[in-house]
């Protein structure tokens, strides 16, 4: 089992921005890793206080195939640190892999690639 990690950021505080940026990053979270459905155990989001428009998860049942409709997902809000990045959205999906650690690709759109540049830049 392993977490991928995912990050975005968003423009605007809107149900539209929350749901598009984040389907875009789970898109590529799954293509990258190979991820199908049915090897996902869950995934959580969680949002920085300022996003508060809609739940980023419903992204999930907006990816292609039936099969993400059963995958369990969960929001919730993040630490507020005031020098943390605003209007991130965060994911942690953890599925059954034997993939090693090290292959594992992380996904870091728009402003969160600062988070983690060193994940973010690798090939």
């Amino acid at each position: 089992m392993r977490g991928i990690r995912g990050a975005t950021t968003v423009k605007e505080n809107d149900a539209e921005s929350i749901w598009e940026e984040t389907r875009k990053c789970l898109e590529e979270m799954v293509t990258e890793n190979k991820v199908l459905p049915s090897d996902v155990a869950h995934i959580w989001f969680t949002v920085t206080e300022e996003i508060n428009a809609a739940f980023p998860a419903k992204a999930t049942r907006m990816l292609e195939g039936e099969e993400w409709t059963y995958v369990p997902v969960m929001c919730a809000t993040e630490i507020p640190v005031p020098s943390g990045l605003k209007r991130c959205i965060r994911i942690m999906m953890t599925v059954n892999t034997d993939v090693p650690a090290s292959e594992i690709v992380h996904v870091f759109h728009n402003e969160a690639i600062q988070l983690r540049p060193d994940l973010a830049q690798k090939d």
